[in-house]
């Protein structure tokens, strides 16, 4: 482990040394362009000789051209472009902007050059990794940006320890700030034949996931993202590099597991550990449509029942939807079940969809089909299967680069609304289904309403509830069978684009509401998912973290008390404006 005697060394670096590691005097607002105190041009040069010439002014790319919708689907593209974000913004809230300058971080010392410089001229900071914030965290006008995409090494361990700790070695993935969790799962599966607990969608960050709490498909058999870490290597506001675990600086690392992104410092490595891989992997899918009310009612109680009895269990993730035209639409994955075992997991459903034939349509519909799970992340593989995924087809572009073609609905999306909610597992107790599936069909009436099984943990293995147990996300995710997500994203709208009809988003959003409110009707008082939830989120203190924020309050004023790091919603912004430029308590 030299690599931590040469991280400590950077500290004493002259280049960054030569920034100062003083703040300005305190002020309750920050600069912008143009404005006193921000930074002279000198100041400005003498940063980009300390980062190696790697800071550059930031403006949106040219999005006027004939091949500009295509490249706006493509999230690699979109994470290429420090101007640019995965979400172009949403309704009433913010829109994608550039940032005033970017420092294009390749290693721990230009994050360290970046943070002293911000802290001393008092700047707004803002830091990117893949740029997946739906609230528009990696994105701010008139700031400086800390763009970590270069820093995107992954490096399997055959045995790990964490820094001074007396623990076994256990096998384990490093990841860089700016890693994608496909190359992630390509390392780890793909290449050695084990499995990390990341995210579902492969263009998404590892730094921003795990910092967020995370669930990816398999959750349900293997806990939260944030409950594989090790160790994290994150500069804090004071400009000094950490390697922090369960033995060196517990508090913080703690935090950085749920307590969300660009909050406590910049993450510049995480550790996780790996688990062993299942023999399969697979998928379910179904789409019915019932002809009438009655008959979709009785579907999604069916199916209620099939989920407590056969599905409610570390096996089965992902999602099915009930939406308005009585719709029902299976989209789940599988792991560690033959496709035989999968389809027979399925069949009381079947059955019943058969011999009520004359109400509903796409009996036929049904596949199941598992393949051996180091595959699964495997592009070549994955091509064979019809609509399965897009690879990044721009030229130059690595041949096992892609996503799900399911991910790419929303990408370059503008949000009119986003909302979610943990489903406690005591609603599938015999006696409380009928309330369940009655606020399910209500909700659905308005707008298509997903339940999210590999989101909450509940009947997941014990060793992944209490790996997850030990993180700072809600402990309402410990008891929820799912997490229920309703929401409505239009068309990218970045700047020189077409902008929204805001009338038009205004009503879609008030619909996605609605059909929240009904849900709510069945668990009134759980909590959201912090990365996937309300920008407008009431109590989101309470619903975010649960009794956890009193703790991550205070860890936040020790490591950064005069409020550097700053997101919307993020522990400690409650005494900060909107865009995180004026102190206002």
């Amino acid at each position: 482990m030299r690599r931590r005697t040469v991280v400590a060394s950077i500290l004493a670096a002259p280049a960054a040394a030569a920034l100062g590691t003083r703040p300005a005097a305190a002020s309750t607002m920050r600069p912008r362009p143009g404005a006193a105190g921000w930074p002279s041009n000198a100041d400005w040069a003498k940063l980009g000789e300390a980062v190696g010439g790697r800071l550059a002014p930031v403006s949106t790319p040219d999005l006027s051209g004939p091949d500009a919708r295509k490249l706006l689907a493509n999230p690699f593209y979109l994470a290429d472009q420090p101007g640019l974000t995965e979400s172009s913004g949403w309704l009433d809230a913010w829109r994608s902007s550039p940032s005033a300058y970017a420092v294009a971080a390749e290693n721990v010392a230009d994050v360290v050059a970046a943070v002293r410089f911000a802290r001393t001229h008092n700047l707004r900071l803002v830091i990117k990794g893949r740029g997946h914030s739906f609230f528009g965290a990696s994105n701010a006008p008139d700031s400086l940006l800390l763009w970590t995409r270069r820093m995107d090494a992954v490096t399997v361990h055959d045995a790990f320890t964490p820094a001074g700790s007396q623990a076994a070695p256990v096998p384990a993935v490093s990841c860089g700030a700016g890693a994608m969790w496909l190359h992630a799962y390509q390392a780890v599966s793909v290449g050695a034949g084990r499995y990390v607990q990341g995210g579902g969608c492969t263009t998404v960050g590892v730094a921003g996931l795990v910092q967020g709490g995370g669930f990816g498909s398999f959750s349900k058999g293997f806990g939260s993202a944030a409950a594989s870490l090790l160790e994290a290597e994150v500069v804090t506001a004071d400009g000094k590099v950490r390697v922090v675990n369960h033995a060196r600086e517990p508090d913080l690392f703690w935090a950085l597991k749920g307590g969300g992104g660009g909050t406590f410092g910049v993450v510049t490595r995480l550790t996780l550990a790996t688990h062993e891989l299942p023999q399969n992997f697979g998928a379910v899918r179904l789409n019915l449509r019932a002809h009438s009310d009655d008959a979709f009612h009785r579907l999604l109680a069916r199916f209620i029942d099939l989920y407590a009895a056969n599905l409610f269990n570390p096996h089965w993730g992902e999602q099915v939807t009930a939406a308005p035209g009585n719709h029902f639409q299976v989209a789940m994955v599988f792991q560690g079940l033959t496709q035989d075992e999968a389809r027979a997991a399925w069949q009381p459903l079947l059955d019943f969809v058969s011999a009520n034939g004359a109400d509903y349509d796409g009996q036929d519909s049904f596949t199941a089909a598992a393949i051996p799970a180091h595959l699964f992340w495997d592009a070549d593989v994955m091509r064979r299967a019809p609509g399965a995924i897009v690879s990044d087809p721009r030229p130059g572009a690595a041949p096992t680069d892609f996503w799900w073609t399911g991910d790419g609905d929303t990408v370059g999306g503008f949000w009119n609304a986003y909302t979610s909610a943990w489903m406690p597992a005591s609603l599938l107790a015999a006696g409380k289904r009928a309330g369940l599936v009655d606020a399910w069909f209500a909700a659905s009436r308005r707008w298509p309403v997903a339940f999210h099984f590999n989101k909450g943990l509940a009947g997941a293995p014990e060793p992944a509830i209490a790996a997850s147990r030990e993180t700072c996300t809600n402990p309402d995710m410990l008891d929820a069978f799912a997490l229920v997500i309703i929401a409505m994203a239009g068309a990218p709208a970045f700047p020189g684009m077409p902008q929204p009809n805001l009338a038009l988003a205004r009503f879609l959003a008030a619909q996605v509401q609605a059909s929240m409110k009904a849900l709510r009707v069945a668990a009134p008082d759980t909590g959201a998912y912090v990365n996937e939830c309300d920008y407008f989120q009431d109590d989101w203190q309470r619903a975010f973290w649960g009794p956890n924020y009193p703790r991550l309050a205070a860890i936040k004023r020790r490591y950064d008390p005069d409020g550097l790091f700053f997101v919307h919603h993020g522990v400690g912004s409650e005494g900060w404006s909107a865009d995180g430029f004026t102190h206002t308590a």
